[in-house]
């Protein structure tokens, strides 16, 4: 069936997005990303339960806001795609979203040393990086976000922000379209590590103001043209030389 432009090309920056997340080392086997339908926002898309540097078109089904699949065909399914859902249907302005394990991440998300943004290109994460904890809502889990109800808690421990940590588990991070999302996700992954590097020196790191990362925000253009143009040859000149 001849699919719709608009959701075609969706479909491909996801798979594009799937595959610069790989290559970025933001993802490996696991995490996953997806984005809002673009002609009913009741819906989103994601892949079934494969690697996110495999993805292919075809590997795309859609969801509804509960997090059931509608036009599957027995594949296995991510079971935290209740990240997903519970996120598009609490913020109406997320377009779409990462769920990644990235190892600088996993650090604060076991301590109490908030992730702060040490450069301009990570201005997004200076309103503040929430962590969502589930041993106070459910006990002890296995810190998998597999149904609704924890989505839900998550999705309000995110708020309005940009980027939530999980303890001892990764980070989701949303944006305004794939390409937002991919890139945010990109560099939190980096600026955890830079963070940490500066952390070593014992001395007081100078972390953006708040007015440079507004005024670094208002630069940004949702689109990231350059870090995406750059991101997507690099992955595809990657399977090129692999085929």
């Amino acid at each position: 069936m001849q699919l719709e432009e608009p959701l075609r090309t969706l479909i491909d920056e996801l798979v594009t997005g799937n595959h610069i997340l790989y290559d970025q080392n933001v993802v490996d086997c696991y995490g996953h990303l997806s984005a809002r339908h673009p002609t009913d926002p009741e819906k989103f898309l994601l892949s079934w339960a494969v690697a996110p540097g495999i993805v292919a078109a075809h590997d795309i089904l859609t969801y509804d806001l509960a997090g059931n699949v509608i036009d599957g065909s027995g594949q296995e399914l991510y079971s935290e795609r209740f990240i997903h859902s519970e996120i598009y249907a609490a913020r109406p302005d997320v377009m779409a979203v990462v769920h990644s394990h990235s190892s600088s991440i996993i650090p604060f998300t076991i301590v109490d040393e908030p992730l702060r943004p040490v450069w301009h290109v990570s201005s997004f994460l200076s309103a503040g990086v929430p962590t969502f904890d589930p041993q106070p809502v459910m006990g002890d889990t296995d810190l998998l976000v597999r149904t609704p109800a924890l989505g839900r808690v998550l999705a309000q421990t995110l708020g309005d922000r940009t980027v939530v940590l999980m303890r001892g588990h990764g980070s989701a991070t949303v944006g305004r379209n794939v390409r937002e999302a991919v890139y945010r996700a990109v560099y939190t992954e980096v600026n955890a590590r830079i963070q940490s590097e500066a952390a070593r020196f014992g001395k007081p790191i100078r972390f953006l103001t708040a007015g440079e990362a507004t005024l670094m925000d208002a630069w940004l253009n949702p689109n990231v043209r350059r870090p995406w143009e750059l991101w997507r040859d690099e992955a595809a000149a990657k399977r090129r030389s692999a085929a």
